[in-house]
């Protein structure tokens, strides 16, 4: 591969290849610049498709199972209300950052999920998201955060509330907070000498489930001529002026360009908690005539025999004896109540009468190890076109709309990936790719050998050299 081993990763949260590599490309004329010369295609995501664990699988090729995540939160083992978040604790597993620390090679993470609280590593970190705004450390080295706040002239920005019904303010403070992150990863990608750059902009994310109707003539709720309609142009024409830049600061470096996952249209949101009761599986002392968080609701747990949780996917969860506190699954039920429950989670229809593609998974179907707190089952709604709500009292199974504040989009399957060599020795064109094949084409271009990347679950992109 010559004398160039650096890596720029470019990561685009939830950028599907509808809008990134056709709708919005004529728009981008740094990206199609960059397609020119490189290999790409749909990144196929993991289970579940969703930014935790989605990243995380990236960076290290290891399964949700492996790595214990299935999600922004977990269920505290054992009880029916309490939950903890997912943070950069809860990583254990070697990532691209750590293998190549190995070799003195030192690397520049801007808000990979997940990464706070800040981790120290052979370099740089600017934590992601879920870093509180009251966060008096958000990097690593500390001091960082002197020079990160030197160069916005203020706090840093890490997220947006984004699911609000008064869009205007909103656009401007998606905008302000994106054009925040690129002025930091530029500045921090001309002057620190990194082997491995990784950034992530979460704010496409915002942008898809905040604005999705507005551009989007197919949306079920489709709103047209309105103010909104430019806005996810404007935002990638915004964020291909910041791959420009970055490219510039790169150098000879290897230039990679991926999302987690895919976002598409909302159909609407499935009240599985309601479905639950309504056949048999969940009850009520008192079933709530007005929308209620379910951990707010007077439930029977004794009669209980599963419940679940919203979010682009459902996860359901078993009574079970001896692990819950009112258990009343046993354990030689356990198997068949599940088989019962996807089996009539399958057959469910939508409002017209029409099959859903519903699909459900036990955890040990997806992963060779189970590791963590994972739900029992795993289901998602008609292929991700209808997230899952986990609220009760609606006195239907169907909502047009997300139960826990304006949402536009879902996840889907296939995000998009990249990969471009400024010298263009690299086979180009168009090929499919898994989530699990970036860590090793990381590796490869980094010119770890064959030995270090037959320990990865996915494929290099490239050719070792």
């Amino acid at each position: 591969m010559g004398d160039s081993k650096r890596v720029m990763v470019i990561g685009l949260d939830s950028a599907p290849p509808s809008l990134a590599f056709d709708r919005f490309l004529s728009e981008m004329p740094n990206l199609s610049e960059l397609m020119d010369g490189a290999k790409y295609g749909p990144l196929r995501s993991c289970h579940p498709p969703i930014t935790v664990p989605a990243w995380a699988v990236m960076a290290t090729s290891k399964t949700p199972g492996e790595l214990g995540m299935y999600g922004f939160r977990h269920r505290k083992p054992g009880e029916y209300r309490e939950f903890y978040l997912v943070t950069s604790r809860e990583l254990k597993e070697p990532a691209v950052w750590d293998i190549i620390a190995k070799e003195g090679k030192k690397s520049l993470l801007i808000a990979f999920p997940p990464s706070y609280p800040p981790r120290k590593i052979s370099g740089w970190m600017i934590s992601d998201f879920h870093t509180p705004s009251t966060a008096k450390s958000y990097t690593y080295p500390p001091w960082l955060r002197l020079e990160i706040e030197r160069v916005i002239g203020g706090p840093f920005t890490h997220d947006v509330e984004f699911r609000v019904e008064e869009r205007g303010p909103l656009v401007e403070r998606l905008f302000e907070m994106t054009k925040q992150h690129l002025r930091v990863a530029e500045h921090l990608a001309k002057v620190k000498a990194w082997d491995l750059f990784w950034y992530v902009e979460i704010g496409l994310d915002r942008l898809h489930h905040a604005f999705w109707k507005f551009f989007d003539p197919e949306h079920p709720r489709h709103v047209s001529n309105s103010e909104f309609e430019g806005v996810a142009e404007s935002y990638y024409k915004l964020l291909d002026e910041g791959i420009g830049r970055f490219v510039k600061a790169a150098g000879n470096a290897f230039v990679l360009v991926v999302s987690d996952h895919g976002a598409k249209a909302m159909t609407g949101a499935f009240a599985v908690n309601e479905w639950l009761a309504d056949n048999g599986y969940l009850y009520f002392e008192d079933r709530p005539k007005e929308q209620t968080e379910l951990k707010k609701a007077k439930i029977n747990w004794e009669r209980t025999i599963a419940w679940g949780w919203g979010g682009y996917y459902a996860r359901i969860f078993v009574n079970l004896k001896g692990r819950e506190p009112m258990g009343r699954v046993s354990k030689e039920d356990f198997e068949a109540t599940l088989g019962q429950l996807a089996d009539d989670l399958k057959s469910v229809r939508d409002p017209e009468g029409r099959e859903m593609r519903t699909m459900t998974y036990r955890p040990r179907d997806l992963y060779p190890v189970v590791r963590g707190d994972a739900p029992d089952m795993i289901v998602y709604f008609d292929d991700l076109n209808w997230r899952s709500a986990g609220t009760v009292g609606h006195g239907t199974w169907y909502l047009p709309e997300n139960d826990t504040g304006p949402d536009d989009a879902v996840h889907d399957w296939d995000g998009i990936y990249l990969v471009h060599d400024p010298e263009g020795r690299l086979k180009q064109g168009e090929a499919k790719a898994s989530i699990y094949d970036v860590a090793p084409t990381v590796l490869a271009l980094m010119g770890f050998d064959a030995k270090e990347l037959a320990k990865m679950r996915g494929k290099a992109l490239v050719e070792v050299s």
